[in-house]
């Protein structure tokens, strides 16, 4: 009798350990070990609600009408996505990302690595309809206002010349907005990107922020969400675009898997990214 008993107690053992497929430690007969991982939600549909912060840190509240807002609650493909280039192919790299944002990233090789970082800050200030203050430099220094393109006029450009021409009747539909873009991603990038936004400090790092080095090629991240503890520690997520142009993405931590996709503002001073390092002088924000 008491063989049997522990026959059977042997067998709930290890239907419990079987649970989901791990191999977990048991302390009772009936309660198996939860996995202590709980940083991802899989089923969760935005950066919020797939990614809970590591143990002892709060994410950031964000008024709802904010960039950090936007960012916080951008919707994610489905778990277990893979990242697809703007020709429908599959990046050659799929271990370096956690998520994948719902966001197209068209259909020519443009929205690379500082236009991603740019089509984010754009979408958000056409969402609210704060068409004024969509502009970014090209290369050479030219301003492209959107505030301008939506009256219709076009950007011309011959040689290292641009000039704005009338030839368009005004609209500010989402299909003329995406031409603008096109034109942006034409002709700006991190080299002018990183001279237009003004520098940041690590310590005042905030959700929209960016990592950028300008150059031929740079390469550019944007933070998409934050957390800290008592003690001033933040974490953040960090996405990316890059070459060749491809859906952005949140990427995992390769200097700390423990706490990845999240990274860890305490002792900084390089920042390691799967395909990329960045360092705490390389912090720029949007105006």
């Amino acid at each position: 009798m008491k063989k049997s008993l522990f026959l059977i107690a042997a067998y709930l053992i290890i239907v419990s350990c079987q649970y989901n497929g791990r191999n977990l430690q048991v302390k009772t007969l009936f309660t198996p070990k939860v996995s202590t991982d709980t940083l991802l939600h899989q089923e969760g549909t935005s950066i919020k609600t797939r990614f809970n912060p590591p143990k002892g840190f709060v994410r950031l509240q964000t008024n709802n009408t904010s960039f950090a807002y936007y960012l916080q609650n951008f919707p994610l493909q489905p778990h277990n996505a893979k990242v697809h280039l703007y020709n429908g192919e599959l990046k050659y790299r799929q271990d370096v990302h956690s998520a994948i944002l719902a966001i197209d990233v068209g259909k020519r090789d443009l929205q690379q690595c500082a236009d991603a970082t740019m089509r984010l800050r754009a979408e958000y200030l056409y969402q609210q309809k704060r068409y004024n203050q969509i502009h970014f430099n090209f290369t050479n220094g030219f301003k492209a206002s959107y505030a301008k393109w939506r009256m219709g006029y076009r950007i011309k450009v011959k040689g290292n010349s641009v000039t704005w021409v009338k030839s368009a009747k005004p609209s500010d539909s989402y299909a003329s907005f995406r031409k603008y873009l096109v034109q942006v991603f034409s002709y700006a990038g991190t080299l002018s990107l990183a001279k237009e936004l003004p520098s940041v400090t690590l310590e005042n790092l905030k959700i929209g922020d960016l990592f950028i080095q300008g150059g031929s090629p740079g390469h550019a991240i944007v933070v998409v969400d934050m957390a800290q503890n008592q003690s001033g520690e933040k974490m953040f997520l960090l996405a990316q675009s890059y070459m060749p142009a491809q859906e952005i993405h949140i990427l995992k931590n390769p200097m700390d898997t423990a706490i990845s996709p999240w990274y860890s503002s305490k002792n900084l001073d390089e920042l390691r990214t799967p395909e990329w390092v960045f360092t705490k002088n390389d912090i720029k924000r949007f105006y």
